[in-house]
């Protein structure tokens, strides 16, 4: 049992550290919705999203007002779209009643517009995939994912092409808007059933009809615990790490537990990823310089990152009943003041960027690049994510911004989306490569049957 005082007892990390909670996402089965036209079931969805979610924001509200933890997100997911369209079509229609159900029930995003592919393609599943680039042109809140490789079944490599030149078309669609589009768009290798994050969040097949899901984050606590012990060897460093993760974790706990209470729904996770803003103070990047570096992107940055991931999985999971969805340390270039100004000073570029992606949470993550980079070039981007994944048995995933216009300079977003400089990546073309389509096969160790 957890009690309000041990959650007060944080408050000290909310005024000065930047420590809050994340996000409470309702995770929403769509299933049952499912009618004998498309106008039926953009009804019946329309009614359960909004009777499940009318109240999660005021909740939320709520529950931050009482405990003094600031909630930053509200955030609905719901059953891929691929599957309850696959009988009746209308994605696009019900793409429409999402992002009208996210402004009625107040919420800043709603996830699902998804396709999980990872091992083939459906007709109907390719069409669909086509449909995203105006589907994120033409709605507000909606966000897509697409899941093209497993460790069980490998790299779908013709949906790794496809989506190569769906993000190409997403960004020239959003041109006006900086290609923000794309931001709203992520490549899954891996790709779990409870993440509770934008972009990514979708309500997995396997999950119950309503559940809550709570990311927390902490990057200026944990980066504050440290100063605590500089000069300290390493084993001390992750100690002092695993410590501040199980209080961290805590706050999500609490919060998860009376979300779910309060909205009648099941209690799913709690994603322990430290997820940085913008905001100085609330760097991943800064932790890791707090570790030793000079500058994150120096030799040592994926082996910093590596006893950083560790220590907040080893301390979270002792906190919370149910630890799932990501759970690590982000790395998104643009929502992170510390890798901005890593990329800035010359120290980090996409090379080591993917390195890092093979210890931390997810992958390369809100990273722009010239807008005349050719959807080749983002399909290996995806294909070499995906390689990562699926040999290293985590989740892996691709959001990269081709910003039509630009070739270099940076491109602001605004919020927690934040500014990226805009990275150059290789011209080299792997155009051959990409063409020939086909799957790349599973790891031999990823059969244990």
């Amino acid at each position: 049992m957890i009690s309000i005082n041990e959650v007060l007892e944080t408050n000290r990390m909310v005024e000065s550290q930047h420590l809050d909670v994340r996000t409470v996402t309702m995770g929403i089965s769509l299933f049952d919705c499912i009618g004998g036209s498309a106008e039926e079931t953009c009804k019946n969805v329309y009614e359960k999203i909004t009777s499940y979610a009318g109240n999660l924001v005021k909740t939320a509200d709520e529950i931050a007002k009482e405990t003094g933890i600031p909630i930053v997100n509200k955030r609905i997911s719901v059953t891929p779209v691929s599957l309850i369209t696959a009988r009746t079509g209308g994605s696009e229609k019900i793409a429409e009643v999402l992002d009208r159900c996210s402004e009625v029930c107040g919420v800043d995003f709603i996830g699902g517009y998804t396709a999980l592919v990872h091992k083939g393609m459906t007709e109907y599943e390719k069409k669909f995939i086509e449909t995203i680039p105006n589907t994120l042109a033409s709605t507000k809140k909606l966000c897509s994912s697409v899941n093209v490789a497993s460790t069980r079944t490998g790299i779908n490599m013709d949906a790794v092409a496809l989506m190569g030149d769906i993000i190409k078309q997403t960004a020239e669609k959003t041109r006006e808007q900086e290609s923000i589009g794309c931001a709203k768009l992520v490549v899954f290798a891996n790709a779990v059933e409870d993440n509770p994050f934008m972009a990514g969040a979708f309500h997995g097949t396997g999950e119950a009809d309503a559940v809550i899901n709570v990311g927390v984050s902490g990057p200026g606590v944990v980066k504050a615990a440290l100063e605590k012990v500089k000069g300290a060897d390493l084993t001390t460093v992750a100690e002092t790490v695993k410590k501040i993760a199980y209080k961290i974790t805590r706050v999500g706990q609490f919060v998860a537990m009376e979300a779910s209470k309060r909205l009648k729904a099941n209690f799913g996770i709690v994603d322990l990823s430290l997820a940085p803003t913008p905001v100085t103070g609330d760097s991943v990047a800064h932790i890791l310089e707090e570790i030793g570096l000079e500058s994150v992107g120096a030799c040592g940055t994926t082996a910093c990152l590596a006893l950083l991931n560790d220590a907040v999985k080893k301390g979270g999971f002792m906190a919370s009943s149910h630890v799932g969805g990501l759970s690590g340390a982000f790395i998104p270039v643009s929502e992170d003041i510390g890798m901005i100004n890593a990329v800035e000073r010359g120290a980090l570029g996409i090379e080591k960027l993917e390195a890092m992606t093979a210890v931390c949470s997810v992958g390369l993550d809100m990273i722009a690049v010239p807008g005349s980079t050719p959807k080749e070039v983002i399909s290996a981007l995806i294909a070499d994510e995906a390689a990562i994944g699926t040999v290293n048995g985590k989740t892996t995933a691709v959001r990269i911004i081709p910003v039509c216009g630009k070739e270099s300079g940076s491109v602001h977003f605004g919020g927690l989306l934040g500014s990226a400089p805009i990275m150059p990546i290789s011209k080299f073309s792997p155009a051959a490569f990409i063409a020939r389509g086909g799957r790349i096969p599973a790891p031999v160790w990823a059969h244990k049957n």
